[in-house]
């Protein structure tokens, strides 16, 4: 019976907050005013809308990539030093190949280069 109350909770309660989000951050799209930009009143003289360059984002999304690659690898050395040397360098031979492999592939792709 406890279970079935568990479950029961564990099951409303995050329906019960997505219902309340959606509720709280339903727009109205009546007025037309409030969702033009502001320019001290007059009609905007161009989009308010900037174009976002796909290729910085595409660049940011690498970094972060490896980024969260390099913290994985920030505690080898002492895991290496303390543990199963052996095993964990066959471990950590493959991660690193596949980074190798995948930061070759970004560069002769070119995204890596951000002059062009």
């Amino acid at each position: 019976m406890l279970t079935l109350i568990s479950s029961a909770i564990a099951f409303a309660f995050p329906i019960l907050i997505l219902v309340t989000a959606l509720i709280m951050s339903a727009r109205s799209t009546q007025d037309r005013e409030k969702l033009s930009p502001f320019e001290c009143g007059f009609d905007p003289k161009s989009s308010a809308r900037i174009p976002f360059s796909l290729r910085f984002f595409l660049l940011a999304v690498i970094f972060l990539v490896f980024d969260i690659e390099i913290a994985l690898l920030m505690p080898t050395p002492i895991i290496a030093y303390n543990y199963m040397p052996l095993q964990f360098t066959m471990g950590a031979i493959p991660f690193l190949l596949i980074l190798m492999i995948g930061l070759l592939h970004e560069w002769r792709e070119g995204s890596l280069d951000w002059t062009s």
